[in-house]
């Protein structure tokens, strides 16, 4: 029997939910984990008197760590399996996180957070394999974006969490808390989480047939006798990159992508990162300053669902060059905020719905535009150069508003470029409705 294709194509069982469910769970977490900074920075700064440039260090220095996780980490559940490497990401973040909450300077802090920030990177690639191949055909696009909307979903949930625990304990209390949800998480993942089929399936642990047929009877499928064999050999397996630079209509397509990925975690991680402690500066509240960005992650949970759902009906490369020139223009009228109302808060929660809708749709989007063989290598490369955007983006704005700049010239500054990357995601659009039917990879979300 060909076992994937079986999941792919049958209706899925509760337990393909739970899998994917569980992941969502660990995705919320990371939301927290990783914006926490932008919900404490201002207590934090009032309390060792920061600088905005100091601040935008201590925002960078997770999302530093996410990539170099992604890049060392991420590989190794090849070797070791997408389950244990989670479990040993959890201990990392969990690590982390409670270091996090009993630092006492700058320096203490951002080595926490690089530590913290190792253990996402790490665990995202496996996540995000996981709930693919635990999907449907039919509900892995909505899977994967599910997914994504776990990440503002735990967000919102962390920053109404870190108002209430700042105005009690202090702002440490919020990372020690977090830490310890990390901790409890590890047991969710140790009795719920399954193992990577694909795994099981073509690297071979020990007692593999066993460990398949284990999981193929929590799907509800019948045992099989015997492993098919592996059909890719590995010269295939080396294929991707080589394709990428061999193939000139590849190496367009991920230099387009790479440069809409930038642009996009660029002004993303800008305005997620920053808008708390710039309302704060304008005037509001510490909690006022954080409801902002809680309503920007409601609008992301929104955005990034309902693009699950129209993507599949719609034009997807014109939807996401749509969503970037709106959210170009609400970031040019959030610049002009000033007062906490219900303006604000539904410029805030129309921002947060575009600008996620615009990460969620690149994911979805890329896998259109690669063969099978090229499409992890694409992704890789793409993505990386995307992560590096999102490092530079909060700690370039540091220096810039340490130079004098103004709020508003902040939100201004990173809501042009999202213009560039609108373009990109058009030429690649028209690439992609000139390929033909039959040679249109299948997308696999």
């Amino acid at each position: 029997m060909d076992i994937q294709s079986s999941i792919e194509h049958q209706p899925m069982s509760r337990f393909q939910v739970s899998a994917i469910g569980v992941c969502m769970l660990i995705n919320m977490l990371d939301g927290f984990d990783v914006l926490v900074v932008a919900f404490t920075a201002a207590s934090i700064s009032a309390e060792w008197g920061l600088s905005a440039t100091s601040i935008g260090t201590l925002l960078s220095a997770g999302l530093v760590g996410m990539t170099v996780g992604s890049l060392v980490l991420g590989p190794l559940a090849d070797r070791f399996g997408r389950r244990p490497m989670v479990l040993a990401c959890l201990v990392i973040i969990s690590l982390g996180m409670v270091l996090s909450g009993f630092t006492q300077n700058m320096g203490q802090l951002t080595l926490a957070r690089l530590i913290t920030g190792l253990g996402i990177g790490g665990m995202l690639p496996s996540l995000n394999t996981i709930v693919s191949e635990f999907s449907s055909l039919r509900w892995r696009s909505f899977s994967v974006s599910l997914l994504q909307a776990g990440y503002p979903i735990g967000a919102t949930v962390g920053g109404t969490l870190a108002a209430i625990l700042i105005g009690a304990y202090g702002w440490r209390s919020v990372y020690i808390c977090a830490g310890l949800a990390s901790t409890l998480m590890l047991l969710v993942v140790w009795f719920r989480l399954p193992e990577s089929m694909d795994y099981l399936m073509t690297r071979r642990p020990r007692n593999a047939l066993a460990r398949v047929n284990a999981l193929l009877a929590r799907l509800g499928k019948e045992p099989v006798n015997a492993l098919p064999e592996l059909s890719a050999s590995a010269a295939q397996e080396r294929a991707g990159y080589a394709d990428l630079l061999a193939t000139p209509g590849l190496l367009r397509v991920t230099a387009l992508f790479c440069v809409a990925f930038f642009i996009v975690m660029f002004s993303f991680y800008f305005v997620l990162s920053w808008t708390p402690k710039l309302l704060v500066d304008a005037g509001m509240s510490t909690n006022e300053g954080i409801s902002g960005g809680i309503i920007l992650n409601v609008g992301g949970i929104l955005g990034s669902i309902l693009l699950g759902f129209i993507s599949s009906r719609l034009d997807i490369s014109r939807l996401i060059a749509l969503y970037m020139m709106i959210s170009a223009g609400l970031m040019l009228a959030f610049s002009t905020v000033t007062e906490f109302n219900p303006s604000m808060l539904a410029l805030a929660l129309f921002l947060g719905f575009f600008i996620f809708g615009s990460m969620v749709g690149l994911y979805a989007f890329a896998p259109h535009l690669y063969p099978a063989r090229s499409r992890a290598a694409g992704l890789s490369v793409a993505i990386g150069f995307g992560r590096i955007g999102g490092v530079l983006s909060p700690a370039l704005a540091g220096y810039l508003f340490d130079q004098g700049w103004e709020r508003a010239d902040g939100f201004i500054a990173f809501a042009i470029p999202l213009l560039v990357s609108m373009i990109a995601v058009l030429l690649l659009g028209s690439v992609w409705r000139g390929q033909s039917a039959t040679s249109r990879p299948v997308v696999t979300g």
